[in-house]
C-alpha cells in the first residue's frame, strides 16, 4: 500500500470519528450541560483515532486485530452516545447505529474519489463535503424529529428498529473494507453506490413514520386535553345557569325576606332576624362559582377534576397559584394537571371514606412550577427502573399520562421525584425558570 492511500485512510477514519460525535451531540438530548457533553465525546474522538493508529499503521496486516479493534470502536462510539443521553434506552443506540451509517457514507465516497482519479487532495475534499452535506440536510431538515423521537416514549420498545442501521453497516462493511476493500475490488463501487442511496431513501421512510407515530400520539393527548377543556365548560356553564335561576328565586323572594325582617324588628325578634340573614348567606354562598385561578384554561380543567372528586365523594383540597398569563403552553400544563390529579382520583376512590383525601399544590409563576400531590394508596406501587415514575396497574396501553408528564418536566429542563412510604403517595414535579 502506497503511502498516499495510508495518508487517505488515516484522515478519512479521523473525519468519521469527528462527524460521528458530532451526530450524536447534535441529535441526543443530553444528560449533562453542553461542555461536559463535548468533553465526553471529545476523549471518545481521541481513543478512536488512538485505536485507528494501532490498526492502521502499526498492525496494517493482521486481519484479526483489525476487526477485533474495530468491535472495541463500535463499543466505544455507542458507549458514548449511552452516556451521553438524557435517556438511556433503545431510541439512543439506533440513532448512534445510524450515525455510524452517515459517517460511513463519506468514506466510501472519499475511497471512490481516490479510484476514479488517483488524486488525494479531491477524495479528501470530497469525503469533508459529503460528511457536511449529510449533517447539514439531517440538522435543518430531521434534527427536530430526532429531539422529539428521544423526548416522547410511545409505550413501547424501539429496538426491532435498531436492526435496519446494523443490517447496513454490516453490508457496507463487508462491501467496502473487510476483509476486501473497494481499492482491492472497484468493480463494487456501484453496488456501493446504489446501497449509499438505498440506505438514504430508506431512513427517509423511516423517519417520516416515527414522525407521523408521534404526530398521531400528541393528536390523540391534545384530543383528550380538549374533551376536559369542553367538558369542564360545559360544568362551567352549567354551575352559572344554576346559580342564576337560584339567583332570580332569592331576589324575587327577597321582598318577603324584608318584610318578614321589618315585622321582626317591630317586635324584637333579633335573634330570627339572624336566622334569616344567615339563610339568604347561605344561598348566596351555595350558588357562587368556584374560580380556582385566573387562568382559563387550567381553572377549567381543575373545576372538571373537582366534580368528578366530589362524584367519588373524594375531598380533593388544593391550593392554587396561576396566574392569567403563564410562561408554559397553558394547554401542555392543563393537560399534566388532568392526568396527575386523575391518577390520583383512580388511586384513591376505593379506599375507605376516611381515606379519600388528596392534597394538592399547584404554583405556575414567572419564577418556577410547582406540583405537589399527595394520597393514600394501598398495595404495592411500581416504579419503572430507568425513569422513578410509577408505572400502571392497568396493564398495556396504560400509563401514556405519566409518560406524557415526564415528557413536559424533559422539554421544561424540570425534576420529577416520586416516592411511595407508609401507604403515602407523593408526587412533585418542579421546575425553576
Amino acid at each position: 500500500m502506497n503511502m498516499e492511500m495510508v495518508y487517505l485512510k488515516d484522515i478519512s477514519y479521523t473525519l468519521s470519528h469527528i462527524f460521528f460525535m458530532a451526530y450524536i451531540y447534535l441529535f441526543l438530548t443530553h444528560r449533562f450541560s453542553g461542555k461536559a457533553t463535548l468533553a465526553i465525546c471529545l476523549a471518545a474522538c481521541f481513543v478512536m483515532n488512538l485505536l485507528d493508529l494501532f490498526k492502521l499503521n502499526l498492525f496494517p496486516d493482521s486481519g484479526l486485530f483489525y476487526f477485533c479493534t474495530t468491535i472495541v470502536q463500535i463499543a466505544i462510539a455507542q458507549f458514548t452516545g449511552l452516556c451521553i443521553a438524557r435517556k438511556r434506552d433503545s431510541r439512543v443506540l439506533f440513532i448512534g447505529l445510524s450515525a455510524s451509517n452517515y459517517v460511513i457514507v463519506g468514506s466510501i465516497t472519499a475511497s471512490i474519489l481516490y479510484i476514479c482519479t488517483e488524486n488525494i487532495c479531491l477524495a479528501l475534499i470530497g469525503n469533508i463535503l459529503m460528511h457536511l452535506v449529510i449533517l447539514w440536510v439531517l440538522y435543518i431538515k430531521i434534527g427536530n424529529i430526532f429531539h422529539l423521537f428521544c423526548e416522547r416514549d410511545l409505550g413501547k420498545s424501539r429496538l426491532e428498529l435498531c436492526l435496519i442501521p446494523v443490517f447496513f453497516y454490516c453490508c457496507f462493511s463487508c462491501l467496502a473494507f473487510f476483509p476486501y476493500t473497494l481499492y482491492d475490488h472497484p468493480q463494487n463501487i456501484l453496488v456501493a453506490i446504489f446501497l449509499m442511496i438505498t440506505m438514504l431513501v430508506s431512513y427517509v421512510v423511516v423517519l417520516r413514520y416515527l414522525h407521523s407515530e408521534t404526530k398521531q400520539v400528541e393528536t390523540y393527548w391534545k384530543n383528550v386535553m380538549f374533551e376536559s377543556y369542553i367538558k369542564g365548560l360545559e360544568t362551567q356553564n352549567y354551575l352559572v345557569e344554576r346559580a342564576e335561576q337560584n339567583l332570580r328565586i332569592l331576589r324575587h323572594d327577597i321582598r318577603h325576606y324584608s318584610a318578614m325582617i321589618d315585622s321582626l324588628a317591630g317586635q324584637g325578634n333579633y335573634e330570627e332576624i339572624r336566622k334569616i340573614a344567615g339563610h339568604i348567606s347561605d344561598v348566596v354562598d351555595e350558588n357562587k362559582v368556584e374560580k380556582y385561578c385566573e387562568n382559563l384554561i387550567v381553572g377549567t380543567i381543575l373545576l372538571k377534576m373537582a366534580e368528578q372528586a366530589k362524584l367519588f365523594q373524594i375531598r380533593l383540597h388544593m391550593d392554587v397559584l396561576i396566574p392569567k398569563e403563564i410562561p408554559v403552553n397553558e394547554y401542555e400544563f392543563a393537560m399534566v394537571v388532568a392526568n396527575l390529579l386523575e391518577n390520583a382520583l383512580y388511586a384513591v376512590k376505593n379506599l375507605e371514606s376516611e381515606k379519600r383525601d388528596i392534597f394538592a399544590k399547584i404554583h405556575c409563576t414567572a419564577e418556577y412550577l410547582l406540583i405537589d400531590l399527595e394520597n393514600k394508596c394501598e398495595g404495592n406501587v411500581t416504579f419503572d427502573s430507568l425513569t422513578g415514575l410509577p408505572k400502571s396497574g392497568k396493564g398495556a396501553g396504560h400509563g401514556l399520562g405519566m409518560q406524557s408528564v415526564q415528557a413536559f418536566s424533559d422539554k421544561l429542563g424540570g425534576n420529577i421525584e416520586c416516592y411511595c412510604e407508609e401507604e403515602q403517595f407523593r408526587m412533585i414535579l418542579f421546575v425553576r425558570f
